[in-house]
């Protein structure tokens, strides 16, 4: 056990309560903070009987005040799928930009280092590929998409700013396409839609014509990644992802073979904005963090499509 104490925010969702097991899991005292608009209290029921683990029911874009000493606080906090950020345009901006300079505030006020969710998001529609930390992207701050993309470009630039000016400890991850157990069935991100429908003997959704790329980070990789840039001394951002690129198509194949389902496809508009490439460059993390992913995505799929089984209600005909 250590006496080190970190707040997660966003900790009762996908990555955020990954991370609260990885920091109870290190002996670290552990507050999470949600406002479960996204999040699942599901998600960490198990660490509620632990003497080391307290939960805070907050939105951040609002005061965030919590008592004794925090050595680091890690920003998880804000809709990270299309399908909730179209939703709440509104609340995801205020996280990204209120909740940010609330938390940083607090960081300021206790001494602690802060680490914050970036995303490959701030690279928009990439022209470069693929993306380095050196790019500055390709985003369209008034489209449909401009609410998340400008809240997290927003969240670096504070974050830098009070690194700057206030001389405070400061850590950016920008988090390629993750995946794993805990995320919500109905999120909208590719990965849970392709196995809920191959599941239930649906056809697969793929939005255009399924040639646009994707790189699949398994959730234990990507906690790993995160846990050595906090400890680290570098305070530009990093990516951490999985460089291993695939069209969706394939992936909609990789699916459909995991699942041992017959290929069935429904091929719908793509959405305004939506990249067409998404690759990490993670020669930073290999040379900063001694850090790139162990989990290839056939053995991640096969222990996330465990976790989907449990959680999705097939049709009666199905559940012989």
């Amino acid at each position: 056990m250590t006496d080190k104490r970190v707040l997660i925010t966003g900790g009762a969702g996908f990555l955020g309560s990954h991370l609260c097991d990885r920091f109870i899991k290190e002996g670290y005292n552990v507050v999470a903070m949600d406002n479960l608009i996204t999040g699942s209290l599901d998600n960490i029921e198990h660490l509620f009987k632990l003497p080391n683990f307290e939960f805070y029911h907050h939105d951040v874009s609002k005061f965030v005040h919590v008592p004794g000493k925090l050595d680091y606080i890690l920003h998880f906090a804000s809709p990270a799928s299309p399908i909730d950020y179209l939703k709440i345009p509104i609340q995801t901006l205020k996280v990204g930009s209120l909740g940010t300079h609330n938390l940083l505030g607090l960081a300021k006020a206790k001494g602690a280092r802060m680490l914050i969710a970036s995303t490959s998001e701030v690279y928009g529609d990439p022209l470069v590929h693929p993306q380095r930390e050196d790019y500055w992207g390709n985003v369209n701050p008034v489209g449909p998409r401009g609410c998340y993309d400008e809240a997290k470009r927003f969240q670096e630039a504070i974050t830098m700013a009070y690194h700057m000016h206030h001389s405070l400890e400061t850590r950016i991850v920008r988090i390629f396409n993750t995946y794993g157990p805990r995320m919500r069935l109905d999120d909208g991100r590719v990965l849970p839609a392709f196995l809920s429908q191959a599941l239930r003997g649906e056809p697969l959704s793929i939005f255009g014509d399924g040639s646009q790329t994707r790189s699949f980070c398994y959730v234990d990789d990507l906690v790993e990644g995160i846990y050595r840039l906090l400890l680290s001394d570098y305070h530009l951002p990093v990516n951490v992802g999985n460089p291993s690129e695939i069209t969706i198509k394939e992936f909609a194949e990789e699916i459909c073979k995991l699942t041992g389902v017959e290929l069935k496809v429904e091929y719908q508009p793509l959405p305004k904005d939506d990249p067409q490439k998404r690759q990490p460059d993670i020669t930073k993390a290999r040379e900063i963090l001694g850090w790139e992913p162990q989990v290839d995505r056939a053995e991640g799929l096969k222990r996330t499509l465990e976790y989907f089984r449990d959680k999705i209600e097939l049709p009666a005909s199905q559940e012989a």
